[in-house]
């Protein structure tokens, strides 16, 4: 799976696409899933990738 391409590509109109393409990468290469488009979908993955959350318990994946 081409995590780096499906990331640059989801992360494109984010305000931070550096922060939104490290997160998408650990994200693609865990649940082997990027979301199509820029913004939302996140449940075209499954529970893998909308149930993963950072240390402070907010949602990782973009």
């Amino acid at each position: 799976m081409d995590c780096e391409g499906l990331c640059a590509t989801r992360c494109g109109k984010h305000s931070r696409p550096n922060v939104c393409t490290r997160a998408c990468g650990t994200c693609c290469k865990r649940c082997n899933c990027v979301p199509p488009g820029t913004h939302g979908n996140r449940e075209l993955c499954g529970s893998c990738y909308t149930d993963m959350l950072t240390h402070g318990n907010r949602l990782k994946c973009p």
